[in-house]
């Protein structure tokens, strides 16, 4: 796919996805969404890439969905929505574009680091929600606005913010629909860490270079997989499970003795595993996840 909305650039195993619509502050269009899409099958697909880092370009990550259209925007019945191509449809109706988008990023075998900047808003904070960490510049500005345009939260959102939050953070943040600060997102659990504007990028890249340099590509989409699809288990039980599972059959693989070795022999690891060949075909799917 040719990108118009979003840009797209691997360096030093960092794939940088950047939306890309500085002059409508990266407003959501479908485009976006089928561009977004293909950039995360891109990154799964290429064992070149550890870590995802998603961004916006100019002064603000995204202000949510374009509203060009005015009143008829989210109508699927007037509005330009009825015209989307191969638009799918889940129990008799069109699937909220959104949550295609923000299910494609939970299901990624690849680390996913947010950093935000200026205003996301709408699905700018509800697709956030999927990613793995989650940085602010102190001027980025985050909205559940949904319910002050007749809405209610898309995206999987009602799934994945009371997880993220708790559910009285959440309820406050969508039943108000007000705009609130960075340190405001920091202190509910949204966002891990503020920094200055211009520190932003540098420190999501410090992180993924991190992972790049130090961690098993394998273990990290293994871990990440079982992270998530553990938040809805109905036990520990069910972890134990999985976890007993992985331990036994990574156990025997190249990069655990690999790792061990490493240590004991006080060098830096280098983990032969490639994700698009050695990832455990145990480890359950995200719903969304590409066939």
């Amino acid at each position: 796919m040719e990108y118009q909305q979003i840009t797209y650039q691997v360096d030093e195993r960092i794939a940088t996805i950047t939306l890309n619509r500085p002059d409508r502050l990266n407003a959501f269009t479908d485009r976006m969404r089928r561009e977004l899409i293909d950039a995360f099958d891109r990154t799964d697909a290429d064992d070149d890439v550890r870590v995802v880092l998603l961004t916006g370009a100019g002064r603000g990550f995204c202000a949510g969905a374009d509203l060009s259209e005015g009143a008829d925007t989210f109508n699927y019945e007037t509005g330009s929505r009825k015209d989307i191509p191969d638009i799918d449809t889940i129990d008799g109706v069109p699937r909220d574009g959104g949550g295609t988008c923000a299910l494609r990023f939970a299901a990624s075998k690849k680390p996913v680091i947010a950093a935000v900047n200026g205003a996301a808003v709408g699905v700018g904070s509800t697709m956030l929600l999927p990613t793995d960490i989650r940085i602010a510049a102190t001027s980025a500005r985050f909205g559940f606005v949904f319910a002050r345009r007749g809405l209610v939260p898309e995206a999987g959102s009602t799934w994945f913010l009371p997880r993220l939050v708790g559910i009285s953070q959440a309820m406050e943040w969508v039943s108000t629909g007000r705009i609130f600060d960075a340190a405001e997102a920091k202190q509910g659990g949204l966002v891990s860490r503020v920094v200055e504007d211009a520190e932003l990028l540098s420190t999501a890249r410090g992180i993924a270079q991190e992972i790049v340099e130090n961690t098993s590509a394998i273990s990290v989409a293994a871990s990440r997989q079982m992270l998530w699809s553990m938040l809805g288990a109905d036990s520990p039980m069910e972890a134990h499970k999985l976890d007993s599972r992985a331990i036994y059959d990574l156990g025997k693989s190249p990069d655990a003795a690999e790792g061990v070795a490493s240590f004991l022999e006080k060098r830096p690891a280098r983990f032969p595993g490639k994700v698009s060949t050695d990832y455990p075909s145990f480890i359950p799917p995200w719903p969304g996840s590409p066939e």
